[in-house]
């Protein structure tokens, strides 16, 4: 495979992220957007769907990218889906804020131990990472008390 055509194929798999994150689908194609969450080669494509997950404003997609944050295995890792999670402006919001709080919470039931701890794991990695307070972050999802 030539150089030219590798990175051809670098350059869709950002969009495709942000497609399949949005996608009516989405159960479908779950294990692709996994794989694109933890991209070796590409942190942008890490960055953009996970940005695109947590915009649908809803738990699933911030389950996936909790369940890709306790399955990364390199800082960029950690560093792209933590800044997703931590840098969404709609956190800033009485919606957001409440939606932050909620899907969590949520989510403390799932069935995946690493997506039940994901909140917790961010929030501790937080202060080093983003320079926010893992007392923030927690305070914000509410689960200082769990």
């Amino acid at each position: 495979m030539s150089l030219q055509m590798v990175g051809h194929l670098n350059d869709r798999r950002e969009p495709a992220g942000r497609q399949l994150a949005v996608s009516d689908r989405i159960g479908e194609v779950a294990d692709v957007i996994h794989r694109l969450l933890l991209d070796a080669q590409d942190t942008a494509v890490i960055q953009e769907t996970a940005e695109a997950l947590l915009e649908r404003k809803d738990t699933l997609g911030m389950r996936l990218v909790l369940l890709a944050y306790s399955r990364a295995v390199t800082n960029d890792d950690v560093d792209h889906l933590g800044a997703a999670l931590h840098c969404d402006p709609e956190w800033m919001t009485t919606e957001g804020a409440d939606r932050l709080i909620k899907q969590p919470r949520e989510l403390v039931t799932d069935q995946d131990a690493g997506v039940r701890e994901a909140p917790v794991n961010v929030a501790r990695n937080s202060s080093t990472r983003t320079g926010t307070s893992p007392a923030q972050w927690l305070r914000r999802a509410a689960l200082l008390a769990r």
